[in-house]
């Protein structure tokens, strides 16, 4: 554990050391959209549009720290602390990936998002795969609808399918790799049915475990 937020402390000076470093080097303007295609179609001042992640990722950290200690459920983080700060760290590396590829694009070398996002997107999805599946009942991380909030039960098995599906949800945006002129759908439909799936099947859950208590009542 002390490890995992040492690389946090790490990631985040790092950010901010790296963008001063290359930001004189840089043009003006920056790029800050790329499209379905990979192709940039948005640029933005230097200022902001290399200012934009590292503040983004300050409150994050910011945020997610707070988020253990204000939780009503807070004792439950105790229990999934590590994935729970593994995913911090990974989430600083995916920003620090997405500094780098806004940096080399204006610097001049243009490698297309569409073969750099599949993968950090694929292995985002499958780590939170792996933080969703040890995830304990609290208000902020997981899978959090009125019905897994309402049934630890629910909870548990939502996220037990949660977590395999988010996994293979990262393979599926890994294969984008191969299809780069349609990566940003191999990212996005799998993830939007895995969520839209573990809201349906929570509620189908809930409604099977009340009528069986109600047969035993």
């Amino acid at each position: 554990m002390k490890f995992i937020r040492l690389a946090i402390i790490i990631g985040f000076v790092f950010m901010f050391v790296m963008t001063i470093f290359f930001y004189p080097a840089l043009p003006d303007r920056v790029v800050s959209h790329w499209n379905a295609a990979g192709q940039a179609d948005g640029y933005i001042s230097k200022f902001w549009g290399l200012g934009l992640i590292p503040l983004i990722m300050t409150a994050c950290i910011a945020l997610f720290t707070v988020i253990p200690r204000i939780d009503p459920l807070k004792m439950n983080y105790e229990k999934f602390r590590n994935y729970y700060e593994g995913f911090i760290l990974l989430f600083i590396l995916y920003l620090l990936a997405v500094q780098v590829q806004i940096i080399l694009w204006s610097s001049g070398y243009q490698v297309s998002p569409n073969r750099t996002f599949p993968l950090l997107f694929g292995i985002l999805f499958i780590y939170i795969g792996f933080l969703v599946e040890h995830a304990e009942q609290n208000w902020f991380v997981g899978i959090r609808t009125p019905w897994t909030l309402s049934s630890e039960a629910v909870w548990k098995k939502t996220h037990a399918i949660g977590g395999k599906l988010f996994k293979i949800a990262g393979i599926v945006s890994f294969v984008g790799l191969l299809f780069r002129d349609f990566a940003i759908w191999f990212i996005l439909v799998p993830v939007l049915a895995v969520a839209v799936f573990t809201v349906a099947y929570s509620y189908f859950a809930f409604q099977k475990e009340k009528e069986n208590s109600e047969r035993v009542g």
